[in-house]
């Protein structure tokens, strides 16, 4: 039995869980998540509580109970709070912007990059080198985080490219002269 899978959810005030069989649709203010269970778990709904359970004992049933629990769980705390990633740019003349639904991106290529801004995540640039991302779906923010994070990954001889808010990059001795 999963250890994290017989965790109950604890579903905050304003936030609305529809269980169609196998189907799971949770509303809250900052939006709506769905997700497709497997037929080897269930949902059980109290008041306050929600617990994900086993109906098939087979070994594929177990190792999915642990995921589909923290994956309801992240439905619930992202349309009840949103998630933040905070990406932060280092180096000489990196800046962003963000112009419509879209955001700019200045990092010491010979032209600006563009990039598209997904439906349900809102960007903030402040100071023109903190980027804010916030969403309420917790995989889609962290794949356009590493996105926009791939064009300029840190290097570790002058610590320069996009990096994730409290990473610790680190530094190597660059070359030594003649002695």
């Amino acid at each position: 039995m999963s250890r994290i899978g017989k965790l109950p959810i604890k579903i905050p005030a304003g936030v609305n869980i529809t269980n169609n069989g196998l189907e799971i649709i949770v509303k809250g203010k900052f939006g709506t998540l769905q997700n497709q269970l497997p037929d080897s778990l269930s949902i059980q709904q109290t008041d306050s509580n929600l617990i994900v359970t086993l109906q098939k004992h087979t070994r594929e049933g177990r190792a999915l109970h642990g995921l589909y629990r923290t994956l309801i769980n992240n439905m619930v705390i992202g349309v009840s709070e949103q998630f933040q990633i905070n990406l932060n740019l280092k180096g000489v003349g990196y800046r962003a912007a963000v112009q419509g639904k879209s955001i700019i991106l200045n990092l010491g290529y010979s032209h600006p990059i563009e990039m598209e801004i997904p439906e349900g995540i809102s960007v903030e640039v402040v100071k023109n080198v903190d980027i804010n991302l916030k969403g309420c779906d917790k995989e889609q923010l962290g794949l356009f985080a590493a996105k926009i994070r791939a064009w300029r990954l840190p290097e570790p001889y002058k610590g320069k490219g996009i990096i994730y808010e409290g990473e610790i990059v680190k530094r190597k001795a660059g070359k030594s002269g003649k002695k």
